[in-house]
C-alpha cells in the first residue's frame, strides 16, 4: 500500500553507512516494508580504506514521514549518519545520464545543435547515432530527453542523484 499526502515534498538524503553486503538490502527493506517510495538511489564507497560507503536517497513524503523515515534510518546497527540535504540547507545536486539518439540529415544537425545547448558531449558517435553525456540538475536532464525524444530517442541511462552540501562542511 503505497502513502498518498497532499502535502508531500522532495527530499534528498545523505546515509553515510558500513560498507558491508546487506547493508542496501536492509534500507531498502525499510522502504518498501512502510510503503515508501525511493525515487533515486544512489552508493559509492567513500573512504581510503574501503569501510565506509555513502547511500543518497531521493524520496518524496510529508514532513513527518520523512522524519520517520530518519528516524527508521538511524536506527539501523551499519547506519553512522542520516542527513537531510533538503532541510539541511544549500546544496549541491547532480546526475548523470546517456541518452541514444538515432537520426540523419536535419534530425542529426538539430541533436548536435541542441547538445551543444545542453553542454551534452557526444561520447559515442556512428553514421546514424550518438550517444550523448549529459551531466547536471534532474531537471535540466528531464528536459534534453523531451527534446530528443522529438528527433529520435532510442535508449537513456541515468545514474541517480548525488547530492551534497555546499561549503567547507561535510554531510
Amino acid at each position: 500500500m503505497k502513502i498518498q499526502h497532499r502535502d508531500t515534498e522532495r527530499h534528498v538524503l545523505a546515509v553515510t553507512v558500513d560498507n558491508e553486503a546487506g547493508i542496501l538490502a536492509k534500507i531498502a527493506g525499510l522502504f518498501t516494508a512502510r510503503g515508501y517510495n525511493i525515487d533515486s538511489l544512489t552508493v559509492a564507497d567513500i573512504s581510503e580504506d574501503h569501510a565506509l560507503s555513502r547511500i543518497t536517497i531521493v524520496t518524496n513524503g510529508p514532513p513527518p514521514v520523512i522524519d520517520q523515515i530518519m528516524a527508521q534510518l538511524e536506527r539501523l546497527v551499519p547506519v553512522h549518519k542520516v542527513v537531510d540535504l533538503t532541510e539541511a540547507g544549500p546544496h549541491v545536486e547532480r546526475e548523470l545520464a546517456l541518452i541514444k539518439v538515432a537520426g540523419t540529415g536535419e534530425n542529426r544537425v538539430e541533436a548536435l545543435r541542441l547538445a551543444d545547448v545542453f553542454r551534452a558531449r557526444p561520447v559515442d558517435t556512428t553514421t546514424n547515432s550518438f550517444i550523448f553525456e549529459l551531466t547536471g540538475p534532474p531537471d535540466k536532464i528531464d528536459s534534453f530527453i523531451a527534446l530528443m525524444r522529438e528527433i529520435g530517442l532510442v535508449e537513456v541511462g541515468r545514474t541517480g542523484i548525488v547530492g551534497m552540501m555546499r561549503g567547507p562542511d561535510g554531510a
